[in-house]
């Protein structure tokens, strides 16, 4: 009691001297009103100075916040306070809570990081600069994708400090609660944003009390009708579902009989209760786990032996049985889970956790901060998974090549219903359901992923697509050098394998580009006359004069169709100092394709060219080169600007398959379709697609898109074709 009141002494004069030394124009007694609730909150547990530097950061964030005003009318600085005591009442520490006193001055006012740095030291500046929005952006680019580029940095920071994320969802908590202010539209928009992002990343978090009030503040705002019918609904309809549950559970806790095992009972929140008829089409009388019967013990063995009386009580629902201490959930959840066979032969879920793991599943990486005697468990995984989870979103954002993609993998990465695997040496990978063999070489390590031929699961070959289960066990099989698969994304399901698999082929198609450019580039510019080495003077006045940074970029652009290659040849062939005459027409010099470019070069869907055919380029603004045939009839194509266009041949060494269009004029007779494919299948080749068409006079029409090595390979097929009695007529579109 002394020791307490010998406290609040030192608070209080530390307090005073700071009052007194403050130059703030802010009236004393309303730093003490504003400061006076949180104090509450704070003195339970931080110490006096601790809470004399955040009354420091009080009166700094008043100040800087002077004069402004919340939509709703109230001081700015109320709102800031109202998250800070958020923190506070989960014992956040207390540079979190001051970070969260300051966090909206480097948004809303004129103070500079490099100032909060100096003020408050680098640690708080790097919370608040995390949880500081992108304002810049806001102007000159979509709302969604400000808001991308928003999360992305507030992820980056997260890695560094966990804080950061703990900090926007406190201040979104507070934020949910003051939506009254503003119009109809935005607050559908921050509720819908809130059940998509925030609260999901708040389970992630494992911060479960979070998420459920972002919830039911969501569901509330985005959907009131419906918030107040199935709240009146289940107060109704299942009371008498609630007397069976807690009759079960005092038969459960007089069984136990023991002082240190808790028995309660919990009841799902309505957007649970929500989104499950939602989803599975079920009415609110078949939702069976609307309460379930909690077990709260002080040891993990307790936990085990817990669950032995409860199914000696009452008979277990087989297959129901889960085990989250041996194999936690991905954001850190402990506990046992079971379904029994209660009174009236109804199922009943019942979950056991020790008091540390039940704080965890509450509070999740918040509760880090809780005193040690607490949280005197061995191995709560929360913050390493947390931390793991973070790093995977932020090689996301690193590797996305667009803020719409990265949001996408964002959103993916927040719902996963999880499968458990295991690596060759035993060790736990959570994946979701439905992930592929492919999936679990990406979550080993990207270039696992990217040079990955087969896998082994369970001791068996299997292809790299297969869908993996609960408890199978996985090696993979690689090759160097990295020869990853464009249609690989067709199955792939995590958001970290879709990143990694785009990431290499957009690199890929900036190495294409730039190689292709030099070659378009050269091409051109031999077309127009100017056959000699380009000085570096002259490329660095066709640089400043197209404001590019690089000459590499340059070309890359040009690869990538952004620019045309005459025009830039004309535009350095002008800069030039000699005097450059273009070549006649007779002399002009072809481009070859390779057949490397297949990232940078398309080859047309209407004319279908293959290696051999007489070819022809246009190109298309952020499409790139597209390849025609000479004789394509498409009359868009025929219109091009000249200068769109440029003359191609196929090299001689050009290998592949590519995709060729037939149409066959066939007999309709039962079988045509397999002796058709039969023929085709007896070259070598592949049908991607076949459509078939009925026409008068028992005839039939085919369409036919099929691969084939070249023109000469695919006249063979049509000759073929047309050798058959029942085929009268072969010929390309």
């Amino acid at each position: 009691m002394a020791t307490k009141l010998a406290l609040a002494r030192r608070l209080k004069k530390n307090l005073s001297e700071l009052l007194e030394s403050s130059t703030s124009s802010v009236p004393r007694s309303d730093y003490e009103t504003l400061f006076a609730d949180l104090n509450g909150t704070l003195e339970e547990y931080l110490d006096p100075q601790s809470i004399s530097d955040i009354f420091k950061a009080t009166i700094f964030g008043a100040n800087a916040h002077k004069g402004q005003k919340r939509k709703s009318g109230e001081d700015f600085i109320y709102h800031p306070m109202a998250v800070a005591k958020i923190l506070g009442e989960m014992r956040m520490d207390s540079r979190t809570i001051i970070a969260a006193i300051l966090h909206d001055v480097i948004e809303d006012t004129d103070t500079s990081l490099k100032r909060l740095e100096k003020k408050f030291g680098r640690e708080i500046a790097h919370l608040v600069n995390g949880v500081s929005k992108v304002n810049h952006l806001e102007e000159q680019t979509s709302r969604k994708h400000a808001e991308a580029v928003s999360f992305g940095k507030m992820f980056v920071a997260t890695a560094d400090d966990i804080r950061v994320i703990i900090i926007k969802l406190a201040d979104r908590l507070h934020n949910m609660t003051t939506l009254d202010s503003l119009d109809r539209d935005r607050q559908n928009r921050i509720a819908r944003q809130t059940l998509e992002i925030y609260a999901p990343v708040a389970y992630r978090l494992g911060m479960y009390d979070l998420a459920l009030k972002l919830e039911d503040l969501g569901f509330q705002r985005l959907y009131p009708w419906r918030h107040k019918t199935l709240g009146r609904a289940v107060q109704t309809t299942s009371s008498a579902r609630k007397k069976m549950v807690r009759r079960a559970s005092k038969q459960i806790a007089d069984a136990l009989a023991n002082d240190d095992i808790e028995v309660s009972i919990v009841s799902k929140s309505l957007y649970y209760i929500y989104r499950t008829m939602e989803k599975s089409g079920i009415t609110l009388h078949d939702i069976k786990d609307i309460y379930s019967i909690r077990i709260i013990t002080r040891t993990r063995k307790q936990c085990y032996e817990s669950i032995g009386v409860a199914h000696e009580v009452f008979r277990p629902l087989p297959g129901n049985f889960k085990d989250f201490i041996a194999i936690p959930k991905t954001n850190g959840y402990q506990s046992l889970h079971t379904m029994i066979v209660g009174p009236n032969g109804q199922a009943i879920e019942i979950q056991v956790q020790t008091r540390a793991m039940h704080i965890i599943a509450k509070s999740g990486v918040a509760s880090l901060n809780m005193p040690d005697e607490i949280l005197n468990e061995e191995g709560l995984p929360t913050k390493h998974l947390a931390h793991e989870w973070v790093s995977s979103i932020v090689e996301s954002h690193e590797l996305s090549s667009t803020s719409g993609e990265f949001m996408e993998h964002l959103k993916t990465a927040l719902f996963p219903d999880e499968v458990y695997v295991f690596t060759p040496k035993g060790d736990i990978k959570r994946l979701p359901v439905d992930a592929t063999a492919l999936d679990f070489a990406y979550s080993v390590h990207t270039d696992i992923g990217n040079e990955s031929i087969g896998a082994i699961v369970n001791d068996q070959p299997v292809p790299l697509h297969e869908v993996l289960n609960n408890g199978d066990r996985i090696e993979i099989k690689t090759r160097k050098p990295a020869n990853p698969n464009i249609s690989w994304l067709d199955f792939v399901t995590t958001s970290r394998a879709k990143t990694a698999i785009r990431h290499h082929f957009n690199i890929q198609r900036k190495q294409q580009a730039l190689q292709f450019g030099k070659k378009l580039l050269f091409t051109a510019l031999h077309n127009v006359g100017y056959t000699r080495r380009i000085s570096e003077t002259e490329k660095n006045r066709l640089l400043k004069e197209l404001k590019i940074d690089t000459w590499n970029q340059l070309l890359s652009d040009i690869g990538s169709g952004s620019r045309l290659p005459l025009l830039v040849a004309r535009q350095l062939a002008d800069l030039s100092s000699e005097n450059i005459e273009a070549l006649d027409s007779a002399t002009t010099t072809n481009l070859t394709i390779e057949g490397t470019e297949n990232l940078v070069v398309t080859h047309s869907k209407c004319c279908y060219p293959v290696p051999g055919d007489k070819i022809y380029g246009i190109y298309y603004p952020g499409k790139g080169l597209v390849v025609h045939r000479n004789q394509c009839s498409n009359t868009n194509v025929r219109t091009q600007p000249l200068e769109n266009c440029v003359h191609l041949n196929w090299s001689k060494d050009i290998i592949g398959c590519y995709e060729a269009s037939l149409i066959a004029e066939i007999a309709d007779e039962p079988g045509m379709l397999w002796k058709v494919a039969g023929i085709i299948a007896n070259h070598d080749s592949n049908i991607n697609g076949i459509t078939m068409n009925a026409e008068p006079f028992g005839t039939a029409r085919l369409s036919i898109l099929l691969l084939v090595r070249n023109n000469q390979h695919l006249a063979k097929i049509i000759r073929d074709l047309e050798s058959t009695s029942t085929v009268y007529k072969v010929y390309r579109p």
